[in-house]
């Protein structure tokens, strides 16, 4: 296996790589850090340390480790008490590329475009400012790759990104920061984010000292000053003024699909039927555990409803209303594994957005220091940051690399899970809660 010097790994701290050097000469052969202690303060319930380790593992090596948890976390609910009733061994299928993971974006036979990535995952917005531009950049290096996609986000689309145009979504957000009939032309889906799962009713804000310069400039604003995103759309009140926005986008890009990303309120089941009749090819379910460390954790814990119940109310409901088959249903927020994937997609959706599991792969240390303190710098591993300093400590080739090898490791444990379940198509693995049996205590 080779090692890397720490000028070209990003491990966060010199002494985590000496650690992990030690055990890489050892065939990571001893439990995570074995002889050495943990470290403090790495990660929470829902990302532990382990998750981030094997994150960071995956996307060194492109493999699924043998020695670090990379299936749960220990939230003590959600995704952690769900495990898979897998077959006899006998019964497995033989692992390879046979067994299918793509994932088709378009089920409405519209004439539009057929948009099937090669994985039942694309890259959810984070936009300029609230990341970096090297950070997007890989990102969507990596999507072009993956032959699947990545949302700008709500802050507009920097010019760097044109160059992977086949590969971006354009999202508009309700305070229509950087729109531009460009972007939309430029774009295969368009994106409308009505409300985000981690502050659901409250909106977005960007901090003033993250919107100087580039920033600012792309948003159509005014340089350090702190920018708000209104909730909702102040012209949206009725499933008719939804479909006079999806009428707008149409008229600009004929070609493009229309996904719509919601939250997770109880009615969700509703807002997504309707999203559906006022046009929507995509219908993007972000629950209450997404969002960066700049999301209030008040919000989160208590406003949306958890993604694992969201996606089984919505599918159950499209069902009865006879249009399920129609429709692409996406599930985001809290979804951070290989494992997270193929129960969301048991639960009832076609597939998933990654927007943190992006980031830890690319270094994040679940931090919750998104906005940089009193600063406003923001994260010092340089991934939520616009700081010029801060910000290149994240190389588009390095992070592009990183990433592939992390989607590399997640594909071939999804297709480790289709195997164990005999199945061999992911879309075979939709609304399967047969195949999830829910764990009590201790009970693995």
């Amino acid at each position: 296996m080779m090692v890397y010097s720490p000028g070209e790994v990003k491990f966060p701290t010199k002494k985590l790589f000496e650690k992990t050097t030690h055990l890489m000469h050892d065939g990571l052969n001893a439990r995570a850090f074995g002889e050495f202690p943990k470290p403090e303060a790495l990660g929470d319930a829902r990302w532990t340390d382990d998750l981030i380790l094997a994150t960071w593992f995956m996307a060194e090596t492109g493999e699924v480790p043998e020695n670090f948890n990379y299936m749960t976390g220990k939230s003590g609910g959600g995704f952690d008490r769900l495990r898979f009733k897998f077959l006899a061994e006998e019964q497995w299928l033989e692992h390879g590329e046979h067994l299918d993971t793509r994932l088709d974006l378009n089920r409405r036979d519209d004439g539009r475009q057929q948009l099937t990535p090669d994985l039942p995952i694309y890259g959810g917005g984070m936009s300029y400012g609230s990341v970096s531009l090297n950070v997007m950049l890989s990102r969507a290096r990596n999507s072009v790759k993956w032959n699947t996609y990545m949302s700008t986000g709500e802050g507009g689309y920097p010019e760097e990104l044109y160059q992977y145009k086949e590969n971006i979504i354009t999202q508009v957000a309700t305070g229509y920061f950087g729109v531009e009939e460009r972007s939309i032309k430029a774009s295969p889906i368009i994106e409308f984010k009505y409300a985000q799962g981690a502050k659901p009713g409250l909106g977005g804000h960007l901090l003033a000292a993250k919107s100087g310069g580039d920033v600012a400039k792309l948003r159509g604003s005014v340089p350090f000053v702190s920018l708000f995103s209104p909730f909702p759309f102040h012209s949206t009140y009725s499933v008719e003024d939804h479909m006079k926005h999806i009428d707008w986008v149409q008229t600009i890009n004929p070609e493009a699909l229309i996904a719509v990303k919601v939250s997770t309120p109880k009615d969700v089941d509703m807002v997504a039927v309707g999203s559906y009749y006022a046009g929507a090819h995509i219908i993007h379910l972000d629950g209450s555990y997404g969002g960066t460390g700049a999301a209030p954790e008040i919000a989160k814990k208590n406003i949306a409803m958890p993604i694992e119940l969201a996606v089984p109310k919505v599918h159950k409901f499209l069902i009865k209303e006879g249009v399920r088959e129609n429709v692409t249903l996406i599930a985001s927020g809290g979804v951070r594994t290989a494992d997270d994937v193929a129960k969301a997609i048991a639960l009832g959706a076609d597939g998933v957005v990654f927007g943190t599991s992006d980031l830890v792969a690319m270094g994040c240390t679940r931090c919750a220091n998104c906005e940089g303190g009193p600063s406003g710098r923001g994260c010092p591993w340089g991934l939520t940051t616009t700081d010029v300093e801060l910000q290149e400590w994240v190389q588009p080739d390095w992070a592009e690399k990183r990433l592939d090898n992390y989607y590399i490791a997640v594909q071939w444990r999804l297709r480790d899970i289709m195997r164990k379940l005999g199945l061999s198509h992911i879309s075979e693995l939709r609304g399967r809660t047969d195949l999830l049996r829910y764990v009590n205590g201790g009970e693995q």
